[in-house]
């Protein structure tokens, strides 16, 4: 429960930080911090082979999905963030979770799913023109 608190509320921090700096562009800030995420698991998992492997693939997957996603629109980048909160909820089944930290995955669930839906949500006003 606590890391997903500390998710959330990271999560929030972020885009409420990057809400002041008018000059960020927001496609490539949230863009590196989805590419930088996927390269976490390899520092946590490099001393298993089949994990560390698993993990490498899966950051050339998200830095290619981050790359489209710069290239064509936020939502891209959003559904880039639901994946890899899918990621985390599906490592554990699939490879040992002892090698992360604890409460990571609630932690990263959170943080991505809280960045996913705000990136869909300033797309979707972007696309519709609405005015906060």
């Amino acid at each position: 429960m606590t890391g997903a608190l500390i998710g959330i509320s990271l999560g929030l921090l972020i885009i409420l930080s990057t809400a002041f700096i008018k000059s960020l562009d927001k496609s490539v800030f949230y863009g590196l911090i989805l590419s930088g995420i996927a390269f976490l698991y390899v520092g946590f998992t490099w001393t298993d082979l089949t994990a560390g492997i698993t993990s490498g693939l899966q950051v050339i997957f998200f830095v290619l999905f981050t790359y489209y996603g710069l290239k064509t629109n936020l939502y891209v980048l959003g559904i880039g963030y639901f994946l890899h909160g899918l990621w985390d909820m599906a490592y554990p089944y699939f490879l040992s979770s002892s090698l992360l930290p604890p409460q990571y995955d609630a932690f990263c669930i959170s943080i991505d799913f809280v960045m996913g839906f705000y990136l869909m949500t300033v797309q979707y006003r972007l696309r519709n023109k609405v005015r906060p």
